[in-house]
């Protein structure tokens, strides 16, 4: 019964081209949209004694791993997974994209499920730098500020430099500890989620000396920027692993990357190659990479300092990355967070590592519910190749999210209905609707004429990955949801996981689990 993701995507193809294929193969007539008869594919689920047996094997399942709770050991190792933006629905509706909806993702197997309080200090609905120092430091902060309590306000560049408002992240707890910590992202490595790993600043758009200089009273001398901090201050400077996007940060506007893309820095510094000269003087084994060939090269069996930037900015949408020659240049999300294994796992000790799924929440911001589906997938199998990788019995994996959006599954589709297109029938108005739709975005320009009414919209359109779906209110950004999201758990101490909690417990837990920090059990 137990059916992995993997196992579906193995027997389908990539899951790209399966979707399109699914389309193509049951194409929408109007007739269709008006209510002709569903095809059932597992004739199985008609009988009750399908979903009795189905109840049976999943309550052995939970009687089993009751049993094993009183064996746990703590968790050696943490692994956090943040699907950034990931709600609820984008789940759901991912789980639907691989196949059908009984379907699960990797995580969705986990044996321990809670929900996380979202909200900001100041806002009730967040966003990713107040989250960050939420569910990475075990303190709720302001809108927009990241590693520091909520005294400081967003661009307060006095009380954000204080260090009594800094707040501490449980990498720091892990390195403290004798354990080492590193990150995995595909947004740039000093966008606001992994920043809070290692960073403390009024404002998560310094992520170089220019941007702080925007903004009229700031110093960037005193206001140290998030990529120096990375490369200079004591928690980025001990990270064994640092992978993701971003290379314009770390180098000048004068100089051009690999990749022929100029920095965005004016303060002439070169931050890559102050990386690179710290972990010489220290006489350690490092090692920069920009392309997917540059890691495939690197010796992960000896080297200590891992430091990956794979774009000049964020790095690709996975469904483009598969779409195009990209895969040959820029590693997944996967092989990043595979890599990032090999080099932690070298230390006795443990680790403590962040793996951020960030683009799921960048498509959503444009209202492309298909391509925010495929970056949950590939979130998905991370985690399924850092739990083949690992033992349940010392590492303890936790998948989460910030925050959510407003995206929605709606309408009454047929089973086999693609979730990306259109519902089975009709609004009130005679026209089809999506069964995908937001409260605001850039959509909205899909959704009324002027003074006419809603426009009509094709199946065709709705196949395109660049579709932006529906939306209520005109935002050229859809904005966050401010909805519980869902905490997965597997390993040791999982059952911390379950129930309803603030997203600040989260570190917490982990740290207990981890036995490391304030929340060690000494």
């Amino acid at each position: 019964m137990r059916i992995t993701f993997l196992f579906v995507l193995a027997l389908t193809g990539v899951f790209v081209d399966v979707v399109l294929a699914r389309d193509r193969a049951h194409p929408r007539s109007s007739s269709t949209r008006l209510g002709s008869a569903p095809h059932i594919t597992n004739e199985a689920e008609r009988d009750a004694s399908y979903w009795n047996e189905f109840a049976q094997e999943t309550l052995q399942e939970k009687i089993q791993q009751a049993a094993n709770l009183n064996a746990a050991n703590g968790a050696k190792n943490v692994i956090m997974f943040l699907g950034d933006g990931m709600s609820v629905h984008t789940v759901t509706a991912a789980r639907n994209l691989i196949g059908d909806s009984a379907n699960q993702l990797s995580f969705e197997q986990f044996p321990y499920f809670g929900l996380s309080k979202t909200y900001c200090v100041d806002r009730q609905v967040a966003d990713s730098a107040c989250t960050a120092t939420a569910y990475l430091g075990g303190v709720k902060a302001n809108y927009g500020t990241i590693g520091v309590n909520a005294k400081v306000k967003r661009y307060d560049c006095t009380t954000g430099q204080n260090p009594a408002n800094f707040v501490e992240s449980i990498a720091k707890w892990a390195q403290d500890a004798g354990k080492d910590a590193g990150l995995v992202t595909t947004a740039r490595v000093t966008h606001a989620s992994p920043a809070g790993v290692y960073a403390h600043t009024a404002n998560r758009d310094w992520e170089n000396d220019a941007k702080v200089l925007e903004k009229g009273g700031c110093s960037a001398k005193d206001n140290v920027d998030i990529a120096r901090q990375l490369v200079e201050w004591d928690v980025g400077k001990k990270l064994k692993v640092v992978m993701g996007g971003g290379r314009r940060n770390f180098i000048n506007t004068t100089v051009n990357d690999e990749e022929g893309l100029p920095g965005h820095r004016t303060d002439g510094r070169n931050l890559i190659q102050d990386w690179l000269k710290d972990k010489q003087a220290n006489k350690q084994q490092a090692a920069y990479v920009w392309s997917k060939k540059g890691l495939s090269l690197v010796d992960l069996d000896k080297t200590e300092y891992l430091l990956g930037l794979f774009a000049s900015s964020h790095c690709p949408y996975n469904g483009d990355l598969q779409r195009s020659n990209y895969k040959l240049v820029k590693p997944s999300l996967t092989e990043m967070t595979e890599a990032a294994i090999k080099v932690l796992q070298k230390n006795k000790n443990g680790y403590f590592l962040f793996v951020e799924g960030a683009r799921i929440d960048m498509a959503h911001h444009d209202t492309r519910a298909r391509k925010s589906l495929e970056d949950t997938v590939e979130f998905a199998r991370a985690i399924e190749r850092a739990r083949d990788m690992t033992s349940e019995e010392d590492t303890l994996i936790v998948v989460t999210s910030d925050h959510s959006h407003t995206m929605t599954v709606n309408g009454y589709p047929y089973r086999d209905q693609p979730i990306t297109g259109l519902s089975n029938a009709l609004g009130d108005d005679d026209l089809p609707y999506t069964i995908l739709s937001y409260a605001n975005g850039p959509g909205f320009s899909n959704t009324y004429h002027d003074k006419a009414g809603r426009k009509e919209i094709t199946p065709e359109e709705t196949e395109n990955v660049r579709f932006e779906y529906p939306a209520t209110a005109p935002l050229s950004s859809e904005t966050h949801g401010g909805d519980d999201v869902g905490v997965f758990a597997s390993g040791p101490f999982a059952q911390y996981f379950s129930g309803n909690y603030e997203q600040s417990n989260i570190p917490a837990m982990m740290a207990r689990a981890l036995n490391v920090g304030p929340f060690a059990n000494l």
